[in-house]
C-alpha cells in the first residue's frame, strides 16, 4: 500500500505575508515585499512551493506572468 506525505500546511499568517508582498512588489517597493517574503515560515514556504509545482511554475514564474517580477539584481559586492 502506497502512503502519500500530507502536503504541507499554508498558515493563515503566511499567506497575509504573501498578499502583503506581492502588494509590496505591485506598489514598487521591493524592500517591503522581501520584509513580507522572509516573515513566511519555512512549512508555508514549501506548501507555497508545493501548489505553484502543482501548476507547473514557481514563484518568480507567477510574478513573471502577474507583470510583477522584479528587474534582475547585479552582483553582490
Amino acid at each position: 500500500m502506497c502512503v502519500q506525505n500530507p502536503a504541507p500546511k499554508l498558515s493563515l499568517m503566511a499567506v497575509g505575508d504573501l498578499r502583503d508582498a506581492l502588494t509590496a512588489l505591485e506598489l514598487g517597493q521591493g524592500p517591503t515585499a522581501i520584509t513580507a517574503l522572509m516573515s513566511i515560515d519555512a512549512e508555508s514556504w514549501q506548501a507555497v512551493e508545493h501548489r505553484l509545482a502543482a501548476v507547473g511554475g514557481d514563484l518568480h514564474q507567477l510574478l513573471e506572468r502577474a507583470g510583477l517580477a522584479p528587474a534582475p539584481a547585479g552582483p553582490l559586492d
